[in-house]
């Protein structure tokens, strides 16, 4: 699962430098050739196209970092935290659902990975199977009980197997 976020946002950085050093000089050459630079509309949006590119690659640049940090030695075997799949049970209408606790902002809805700062994230943290927990989200308070736990130790092993 980390390597997975890794290869994403080194895709994206690599893109994002493709795009800051070869697209976006062309472009701001290309607007300057236009002339008169206080209303060509043109110039201001590579500037600002710019302006975004960097900061994004900052911000990758400050995720690979955080990355590079996680030691999954430190994440719990025992409860929920960073790569576990969870199954819940919806206590109000025996539905289930199974989600994996991804990092940040970077998840993929088709693996059915939620962040681990959304609310069902946050409440899930620490927990354990056969436990209950209320998440409020914007339609209303949400209870589920913890059906199974596989932790990101159980699910790299069975990924890997």
């Amino acid at each position: 699962m980390l390597e997975e976020i890794r290869e994403r946002l080194s895709e994206e950085s690599e893109g994002l430098l493709h795009e800051l050093q070869v697209v976006l000089p062309r472009a701001i050459e290309h607007a300057l050739g236009m002339g008169d630079l206080r209303e060509n509309s043109e110039y201001h949006a590579a500037l600002e196209r710019q302006r975004f590119v960097y900061a994004r690659l900052e911000y990758i640049s400050r995720r690979l970092s955080e990355l590079s940090d996680i030691d999954l030695e430190t994440i719990p075997d025992d409860r929920i935290g960073f790569g576990s799949r969870v199954t819940l049970r919806d206590l109000e209408d025996d539905s289930t659902e199974v989600f994996t606790l991804a990092f940040g902002e970077h998840v993929d809805g088709e693996k059915a990975e939620i962040s681990m700062a959304s609310p069902i994230g946050r409440a899930l943290l620490g927990r354990r199977a056969g436990e209950e927990v209320s998440v409020t989200l914007p339609m209303g308070t949400v209870s589920y009980e913890i059906i199974e736990v596989f932790t990101i130790h159980e699910v790299t092993e069975t990924d890997d197997g």
